[in-house]
């Protein structure tokens, strides 16, 4: 994987952003034919393969000894261009994963979804809600230290982009779908965005100024319902 960051980042003079999880999924495993550990042994494993990887773009000669990885001696060429490395994203929504992602990475992503028995039961949205956004927002400033947290980047995962003139109904309709969560806290959620093009403004706007989310993934099926919202705040 390093190997191929690198030279992903040389082909495109260092655009590259390095997005790295421990996986959720059961199912993806299955298809991959790899077993699915527990939660704990994902995020270790994560851990040495970070290690690994920053070591390597940083053209270093690794040798680690760990629990799922032994590398002797190794180095890559070519380098990326981006020095020490390419940004690397570290996401998830878990308190192991995002204490790793405030130590290793430079851009922490935020998911809010906790996918139960490896996604065999439907997931759990409670880190939707303000509340749990701002003790994870907190987890991670605490582990990083006031420096380093100064430093980084905060992402959020936007699972849903709805433009409408009545955000209340469309929070109220969203409930079918998300019973765990009220209309309220649909609408104060950093991971979904409801409203007029101006009202998304505002709510990114706010949701800055709370939690220092400047960095949002949208899915596909909602960029162009997004991008006036982009066009918004470039100011065209």
């Amino acid at each position: 994987m390093a190997r191929e960051a690198a030279t992903v980042d040389l082909l495109t003079d260092g655009r590259l952003q390095l997005g790295l999880g421990a996986g959720s999924l059961r199912s993806e495993y299955d298809q991959a034919g790899l077993g699915f550990d527990p939660g704990g042994a994902r995020v270790e494993r994560l851990a040495e393969a970070v290690t690994i990887i920053k070591g390597l773009l940083k053209g270093e000669q690794v040798t680690f000894a760990g629990r799922h990885y032994r590398v002797t001696g190794h180095t890559i060429a070519p380098l990326p261009v981006q020095r020490p490395h390419p940004p690397i994203l570290i996401g998830g929504n878990g308190p192991r994963l995002l204490t790793l992602a405030a130590r290793e990475a430079d851009i922490v992503g935020f998911s809010g979804l906790t996918f139960r028995r490896g996604g065999t039961a439907p997931p759990d949205l409670s880190g939707w809600k303000a509340s749990s956004v701002d003790e994870r927002v907190q987890l991670v400033r605490e582990v990083a230290g006031a420096e380093r947290y100064a430093q980084l980047e905060l992402n959020a995962l936007v699972q849903r982009v709805v433009v409408t003139d009545d955000r209340s109904k469309a929070a109220e309709e969203l409930t079918s779908r998300w019973s765990q969560l009220t209309p309220g806290e649909i609408l104060q959620s950093p991971y979904v965005l409801i409203g007029t093009v101006d009202q998304m403004v505002e709510d990114l706007k706010l949701r800055r100024e709370r939690w220092g989310i400047s960095y949002y993934v949208i899915f596909e099926p909602y960029l162009d319902a997004f991008a006036p919202v982009v066009a918004r705040l470039a100011g065209r």
